[in-house]
């Protein structure tokens, strides 16, 4: 999985094309690194279809809230460098993650 960081997530993500997923996570989010596992298996499934990435917010908090990420665990969908489509906080699981791929492959 591509890590981003505010230098690279706007080539990477904002100006990349095709679709792009994007795992906003932090250091003190235990339920974001308990997701990682199943983000990483989804990339495994669909990761030659959608590309995925990560971003720490820790580390770009403005960009987070820039993105409109107000909560974490947030997984983003953007096609072309705009959002989509997103799952957070509760709804994060690995089954609606999964979902919300397959609408865009």
């Amino acid at each position: 999985m591509l890590v981003v960081d505010k230098e690279t997530f706007e080539s990477e993500v904002l100006n990349a094309e095709g679709h792009v997923l994007v795992d906003y996570w932090g250091d003190g989010c235990e339920p974001c690194k308990a997701l990682m596992p199943d983000i990483e298996d989804l990339e495994k499934q669909y990761g030659d279809k959608i590309k995925f990435t990560k971003l720490n917010t820790t580390k770009a908090r403005r960009l987070a809230i820039k993105q409109k990420v107000l909560g974490l665990p947030t997984i983003v969908i953007y096609n072309n460098g705009e959002k989509v489509d997103e799952v957070t906080k509760d709804n994060a699981t690995k089954e609606n993650i999964e979902n919300m791929i397959k609408k865009y492959l």
